[in-house]
């Protein structure tokens, strides 16, 4: 027993990580509930939306939203882009990592956000389509 259990653990140890990947879709698109253009339409997800990739099949993906919605969206129109959105009703984007710096901007709930990198402390350093950037708390964006 001893020896299974030794053996179970070192398995986990030496398991490969499961990274999560997120994309960006590249233009407005439908999404649908199986990996086919004659699948069922569910909805139109706009440009810019960060997405959870699931599964990556050939030419399809499924995709989880922010709001852990699940479904298949084609692949060309999905980008290497990484952007977060904002879950928060209105998140301050600060000029530093630091609750105590001064905020640059706001942004509003569902406003995505281009993500730029994680910075200690549960902070992400962000970008705004005009051109704005710093950094927010990670628990008021998705896509991190």
């Amino acid at each position: 027993m001893r020896r299974l259990l030794t053996l179970l653990l070192a398995a986990g140890l030496c398991a490969p990580s499961l990274a999560v990947e997120f994309r960006t879709v590249d233009a407005a698109t439908l999404l649908y509930d199986a990996p086919s253009q004659r699948g069922k339409r569910l909805f139109v997800i706009k440009r810019g939306t960060p997405v959870e990739l699931v599964v990556h099949l050939e030419g399809w993906a499924k995709v989880r939203d922010s709001e852990g919605g699940m479904a298949w969206i084609e692949t060309r129109y999905l980008d290497k882009r990484h952007t977060v959105v904002v879950t928060a009703s209105r998140a301050q984007i600060r000029e530093r990592a630091d609750e105590a710096a001064p905020v640059v901007f706001e942004a509003e709930q569902n406003v995505a956000l281009d993500y730029l990198e994680m910075a200690p402390g549960g902070w992400v350093r962000v970008r705004h389509a005009d051109g704005q950037s710093g950094y927010v708390r990670a628990d008021q964006v998705w896509g991190v």
